[in-house]
C-alpha cells in the first residue's frame, strides 16, 4: 500500500508474469460496498423469492383446506335436512300416541319454534367474520338449525315419554277393572242397599248380586290382581278376595272349592274358584261383590251385559 492507493499483485501459474493493480483507496472501498450491495441483493432477493414461494404454498394449503370445509359444511347441512325430516315423521308419531293416550297434542308452533337467547351470540362476534363473513354467516346458521332440532328433539322425548306412560297406566287400568261377568248362570238377586234376606227374612244391604250355577261351575277373576283372601268368611262361606289395584277389589262368595290361593297373580279369566253353597245361602250361588276404594259398587255396571241372564 503507498499512500493512499492499494497494490495488489496477481499471479495466475508458476511462471506466468506477476500482474499487478494498483487502487485508490476511495476506488477499493467503492467497490467494496458494491460488493456488499450485491451479496446484500442476492440474499435478499433469495429471501423475497424464498417468501413468495412459501406465501403461494400457504395460500393453496388454505385454498385446499378451505375447499375441504366446505365441503364438509355442505354434507352437514344435508345430514340436517335429513334430520329434520326424521323429527317431522316423529312428530307426527308422537301425535297419534298422545292422542291414544288421552293427551293433549303438542302445537306445531311450540315445535317448530326457533332457538334465541344471549347465549347464541350473532356471526359478527365470530373470530372468522373479518376472514371470511360469508362461511361465517352459512355456520352460525347452521348452528342455529342445529340447536333447533336439538330442540324439537328434547320436546319430542319427553312428549312421548309422557304419551308411553299414559299408555301404560292406561293400559294397566283397563286390566285392573273389573269387566267380566265371573261366572255363567242366572242372575237371581240385584245389588241394593235394602233387600228382603232370603234367609233373616227382613231387610238388609246387598252389596252385590247373586248368579246362580250349578255347583263347580268355573269362578273367573273379573280382572287381573293378587288374591288377598282366600278361605272362609262368615256369611260368605269359602270365599276369594281379589285386590286389582287402582282401588278395585272384588269378592266371590259361597264357593264349594278354593283355587287360588293368597299371594297368587292372576289373569283376567283365570279360574280361582268353583261356585258352592256355602255360607247363608239357599242354592248353589256365585256372590259377586265390587268395591271401590272400599265402597262397593253395583257390580252390574262394570260387566258385560250380554253375559247376564235373568
Amino acid at each position: 500500500m503507498t499512500g493512499d492507493r492499494w497494490t495488489f499483485l496477481v499471479m495466475r501459474e508458476q511462471g506466468d508474469p506477476v500482474q499487478q493493480y494498483s487502487l485508490s483507496s476511495r476506488t477499493l472501498k467503492l467497490l467494496a460496498g458494491a460488493g456488499i450491495v450485491a451479496v446484500m441483493t442476492v440474499v435478499t432477493s433469495g429471501a423475497v423469492i424464498g417468501t413468495s414461494t412459501l406465501d403461494r404454498m400457504n395460500t393453496r394449503n388454505l385454498e385446499v383446506h378451505n375447499d375441504a370445509l366446505a365441503t364438509e359444511l355442505v354434507q352437514f347441512q344435508s345430514r340436517i335436512a335429513d334430520l329434520e325430516s326424521s323429527l317431522d315423521r316423529v312428530a307426527e308419531n308422537d301425535a297419534q300416541f298422545r292422542n291414544l293416550a288421552g293427551l293433549e297434542v303438542i302445537d306445531p308452533e311450540v315445535l317448530q319454534a326457533g332457538v334465541g337467547g344471549p347465549g347464541l351470540g350473532v356471526p359478527e362476534s365470530s373470530p372468522l367474520w373479518t376472514t371470511d363473513s360469508l362461511a361465517t354467516k352459512e355456520i352460525y346458521a347452521t348452528g342455529y338449525d342445529l340447536s333447533a332440532l336439538e330442540r324439537r328433539a328434547r320436546l319430542l322425548s319427553e312428549s312421548l315419554a309422557e304419551a308411553t306412560d299414559s299408555l301404560q297406566a292406561h293400559r294397566e287400568l283397563l286390566e285392573s277393572t273389573p269387566s267380566i261377568l265371573p261366572t255363567r248362570g242366572w242372575l237371581t238377586s240385584r245389588f241394593s242397599q235394602s233387600r228382603m234376606h232370603p234367609v233373616h227374612n227382613r231387610p238388609l244391604p246387598h252389596e252385590g248380586i247373586d248368579i246362580s250355577a250349578p255347583t263347580g261351575t268355573p269362578i273367573a277373576a273379573a280382572a287381573k290382581g293378587r288374591i288377598i283372601r282366600s278361605g272362609w268368611v262368615v256369611g260368605y262361606g269359602l270365599t276369594v278376595e281379589i285386590d286389582h289395584g287402582f282401588g278395585f277389589t272384588t269378592l266371590y262368595g259361597h264357593a264349594s272349592k278354593l283355587i287360588a290361593q293368597v299371594g297368587d297373580e292372576v289373569s283376567r279369566g283365570q279360574v280361582v274358584a268353583q261356585v258352592g253353597s256355602t255360607g247363608i245361602t239357599t242354592a248353589p250361588t256365585l256372590h259377586y261383590e265390587v268395591k271401590v276404594n272400599g265402597v262397593a259398587q253395583d257390580p252390574s255396571g262394570f260387566i258385560l251385559p250380554d253375559y247376564i241372564r235373568n
